[in-house]
């Protein structure tokens, strides 16, 4: 792949794209404006306040995109809302191509220990490969860092029988036991009151 510019998507994006940059030689450009006045859009209740959100929180930095070959850097894609404005917004600035890269592996699982990810129905990664993700987010090519590349960038080696860290929203390995996933499992209101 051949580009112009590294653009992250912020602020999430930022320090994967200084690195991807570094790395690879293509210059880092905030060609993304993001106004820190709108909060976390994938966590809101329906598609169109996140819809919205996107649109408030985003603005395209015209002059710089316009006839370029981008890739744009984010931490992850949840259920693709921001991925398909923000590859829209690139595109109506005049980008000539848009790459995307992606500093995580495809989340395919819900997240139970903290992280407000939906259902597992509704996450992009769970529902299509990633040709597929590629089509539907819209951009000229899409690549995730595997779960080895993940923990090679921490320094680490994954322990498939015990990882030292939670990648369930990846693998599926959940650390604990989900007892509404298993039919024999008493409801969580008796497990709770234990």
């Amino acid at each position: 792949m051949v580009a112009d510019y590294v653009v992250p998507v912020p602020d999430s994006g930022v320090p994967a794209a200084i690195g991807f940059s570094q790395e690879s030689g293509i210059p880092f450009e905030l060609g993304i404006i993001r106004s820190h006045y709108v909060g976390r859009t994938f966590i809101q209740p329906n598609d169109g306040i996140r819809h919205l959100g996107v649109k408030l929180k985003h603005n395209a930095n015209s002059a710089l995109i316009r006839g370029k070959r981008i890739v744009l850097i984010d931490d992850s894609i949840v259920r693709g809302t921001t991925s398909v404005k923000i590859v829209q917004m690139m595109r109506d600035a005049g980008a000539a191509e848009v790459h995307m890269r992606i500093a995580s592996p495809p989340t395919r699982h819900s997240c139970f220990y903290g992280v407000d990810t939906p259902e597992r129905s509704k996450l992009l990664a769970a529902n299509m490969d990633v040709e597929a993700m590629r089509a539907h987010i819209d951009c000229d090519s899409l690549a995730f860092i595997s779960i080895d590349g993940l923990y090679r960038a921490l320094g680490d080696q994954r322990n498939g029988a015990q990882p030292q860290r939670c990648d369930a929203c990846f693998t599926g390995d959940y650390p604990t036991k989900l007892t509404d996933s298993d039919p024999q499992a008493p409801p969580l209101a008796l497990v709770a009151s234990r």
